[in-house]
């Protein structure tokens, strides 16, 4: 790796850790906005019952909600760095515990979204760019300015009903089948755990169920991937070396999805990161709605009892994990357009 590398990294790294700074001290005011005084705070960190005045001063001292703002938010920075999200006060379990119960349920879902949703839109937008001002082409973009414009609950709504109900295809709800005992917790992630348990009976009915949520997530975001796609095929398809691709003799089918698939797939890789955020946005509705217990049920369920440590946690972690992915992408496309590291 040369030093010209090494330098994009850092500088793209030292980016990220700001941004990160950054989100946590917005989300932080926000909830002090909504909740300013520190003996409110505090009853939030002591959970649900009657609190002595003692109680609520020994809290205020432990989580420093007595300091000035700024204080608090640099303890609060310091913690995180340490892992330390605080005390869930409606489970009574250390956040840091249900994150990694449910973040892990999330990522079975979104990462297999993600790659099935690049690859339907890698296909469908070469077809369309191959078919340009043809019926074919007309079809693809309609089918997905549909599924990209409609609101994530519509789209899992309508899998729902047809699939589920309809059919009777697929689970309408649910992580897994209700009547099986879920193997031991070694992984974090259900999957591993069924395969790590050889529990094959769960680990089919976890991938059963997975099938619409993760149906729905790819449908809204295949549809992006799908545009930049025909766009940059298009460019390639005029371009002076897929033309000298043809004249070699190559079958136009073969330099469509081989050539100029290939040059036109670089955009892509930075639009994998933002994908990643929009199907993790999309995973709060989803989730929901399939009552598939995962890091967005969680969230909505959180909002609902007004459990703000557990609002304030998954949303920094969300934000973490979309900065990484984000990141990653700078990376690589730093290691496949080495143009960009010296910007």
């Amino acid at each position: 790796m040369n030093t010209n590398m090494l330098i994009y990294i850092l500088r793209r790294s030292i980016y990220a850790v700001i941004t990160l700074i950054f989100i946590i001290i917005i989300v932080y005011l926000l909830i002090h906005i909504i909740v300013p005084s520190p003996y409110s705070m505090a009853a939030i960190y002591a959970g649900s019952g009657h609190h002595t005045r003692a109680e609520l001063n020994s809290i205020i001292k432990e989580y420093h909600l007595n300091a000035p703002l700024y204080s608090q938010i640099l303890v609060y920075i310091g913690n995180i760095f340490h892992g330390n999200f605080g005390y869930d006060p409606v489970y009574h379990v250390p956040e840091i515990y249900l994150i990694g119960t449910f973040l892990p349920r999330t990522l079975e879902i979104v990462i297999p979204a993600i790659i099935l949703a690049t690859l339907l839109g890698l296909y469908t937008g070469s077809y369309g760019a191959s078919h340009r001002r043809k019926a074919q082409d007309q079809t693809v973009k309609g089918v997905y300015l549909v599924t990209w414009a409609s609101p994530p609950f519509f789209i899992a709504i309508v899998l729902q009903l047809f699939l589920a109900y309809d059919l009777g295809l697929l689970p309408s709800t649910g992580m897994a089948n209700s009547a099986l005992i879920p193997p031991p917790n070694v992984a974090a992630f259900p999957l591993l755990n069924a395969i790590i348990a050889g529990d094959l009976p769960y680990f089919i009915s976890l991938i059963h169920h997975m099938i619409l949520p993760v149906m729905a997530i790819a449908l809204l975001s295949f549809g992006v991937v799908t545009r930049l796609t025909r766009s940059s095929m298009l460019d390639a398809i005029e371009s002076d070396y897929f033309k000298l691709e043809l004249m070699k003799g190559i079958n136009r089918k073969s330099a469509v999805y081989g050539a100029a698939l290939r040059n036109a797939s670089i955009p892509i890789v930075t639009l994998l990161a933002l994908n990643f955020g929009y199907a993790v946005a999309g995973a709060v509705v989803v989730e929901d709605i399939f009552d598939y217990h995962g890091m967005g049920w969680f969230i909505v369920q959180a909002i609902y009892s007004t459990d703000y440590i557990a609002i304030l946690g998954t949303t920094i972690i969300i934000a973490i994990s979309i900065i990484i992915a984000n990141l990653t992408a700078d990376i690589l496309y730093g290691v496949i357009d080495p143009r960009v590291r010296v910007k």
